[in-house]
């Protein structure tokens, strides 16, 4: 075991020294046994941390979910989320040694653009994460982790990654329906069927379960009649000139991420989310979007690399 010989016996003595712990307002009541998931060098993570990373990490649509569907999603991804939390370990580990930090005006500053972009009050805020089972120090030490993590993969990842013309126009020459124009959509479709009426009713129940905080891929999975229900209503990209104009109409008053509110097509009533769109009026507006996605997959690439290197140079155990 050599060089890795005290790092296993701290790990050892943590498996040993179990405690009992109440997960406080996570919707996790009951008292649980916490135990060593994992030893990242001369750290440990605990069943806790893990799940309290899942809580920190969730998407508003997960956070949105019912305790026991939400513990079921958890438990789903358990083993990935425990994958990204070790490279996190790993990342922070790296910024100590690069003397990477976050002052506490970058947190604060950080806390109060969460609470300007949701309209939350301080109450609204502390309510909001005393529900996810964080005192305001343990959320503001994860905050201050995800800005030392990005600063870091920013120095050492994203600042390298480079993307040149001519590696955008080699792309356009390779791929002529690059420049094929439309969007990527979800969809929640309610056929007219024998009964309008109920048509109506269907959508205007699956629309208020959307802004009660219900997932478009749950509420399509169940209301949705269209061939994407499976996919959680995952229409993939669309061209536009294979679209009504209806429903181009419709996504044209949509930004990134928005939903609109129920509308009626020939083939019944519908609801739209708007996931991204490739509309360029300019041939240096597709030249853009070809780099943007040139740069994501250099960058995904260059990112993988460097958390493999890391993880060589590392002693990881799972249990």
């Amino acid at each position: 075991m050599g060089k890795w010989s005290g790092f296993v016996a701290v790990a050892r003595f943590c498996v040993v020294v179990a405690f009992i712990f109440i997960a406080a307002g996570s919707g996790y009541g009951e008292i649980m046994l916490d135990r060593v998931v994992a030893v990242v060098n001369s750290e440990v993570i605990t069943w806790s941390e893990l799940y309290q990373s899942m809580e920190f990490e969730a998407t508003p649509e997960i956070k949105a979910l019912s305790d026991q569907d939400r513990r079921k999603v958890f438990k789903e991804n358990e083993a990935a989320f425990l994958e990204n939390l070790i490279n996190t370990k790993l990342i922070l580990q790296a910024a100590k040694t690069a003397r990477v930090g976050a002052g506490e005006a970058e947190i604060n500053q950080t806390i109060n653009d969460i609470k300007a972009k949701h309209k939350m009050s301080d109450e609204d805020f502390n309510k909001a994460i005393t529900k996810e089972g964080f005192t305001l120090k343990e959320y503001k030490k994860k905050l201050a982790e995800q800005l030392i993590a990005a600063k870091l993969i920013d120095i050492e990842v994203r600042r390298k990654v480079v993307v040149t013309d001519k590696e955008i126009n080699d792309f356009l020459l390779r791929n002529k329906d690059a420049a094929d124009q439309g969007y990527v959509i979800s969809l929640v479709l309610v056929r007219w069927g024998e009964n309008p009426k109920a048509a109506e009713a269907r959508i205007a129940e699956a629309y208020e379960k959307l802004k009660g905080g219900a997932s478009f891929a749950e509420v399509a999975r169940k209301y949705s009649d269209d061939s994407s229900a499976r996919q959680g209503g995952d229409k993939g990209f669309v061209r536009r000139a294979d679209l009504s104009n209806e429903i181009v109409d419709v996504i044209s008053n949509l930004k990134k991420g928005e939903m609109s509110q129920p509308f009626r097509t020939t083939a019944g009533m519908n609801i739209i989310k708007l996931e991204d769109s490739r509309i360029y009026s300019k041939d240096s507006e597709l030249k853009a979007a070809v780099k943007e996605r040139l740069y994501s997959a250099k960058y995904g690439r260059a990112y993988r690399a460097w958390i493999k290197g890391l993880r060589q140079t590392a002693y990881v155990e799972i249990r």
